[in-house]
């Protein structure tokens, strides 16, 4: 099958910004939904934003409302996590994510780090 590559995480200080970017590849099946989990050490893997591949219905989690926004270009096939506010708390590993149709069998990328601080 395919794969999901991200690129974007780094250091940033609280209050900063990042951009993540994730593409996908390989993949025969159609994309449902794209989505951003994250995992910090000693916590489970969180839902960060998802949106869907047709439409623009998207859903965040709640402490990243207001701050985070997903969006995607379905052509290039690459999801976006646009990260302001950025506060300590969000570090993580932050994943990228794909379900496929018609069994909406779910892929992972490899993560990429995001760590907030000073």
């Amino acid at each position: 099958q395919g794969q999901l590559v991200e690129s974007g995480g780094g250091l940033a200080q609280p209050g900063g910004s990042l951009k993540l970017s994730c593409v996908a590849s390989g993949f025969t099946n159609s994309i449902y939904d794209m989505s951003w989990y994250r995992q910090a050490p000693g916590k489970e893997r969180e839902l960060v934003a998802a949106i869907f591949t047709t439409g623009s219905n998207s859903n965040y989690g709640d402490s990243v409302k207001g701050r985070f926004t997903i969006s995607r270009d379905i052509v290039k096939k690459t999801v976006y996590l646009q990260m302001n506010s950025l506060r300590p708390e969000d570090t993580a590993v932050y994943y990228c994510s794909v379900r496929l149709l018609p069994l909406l069998t779910r892929y992972w990328g490899q993560g990429t780090q995001v760590t907030v601080s000073s």
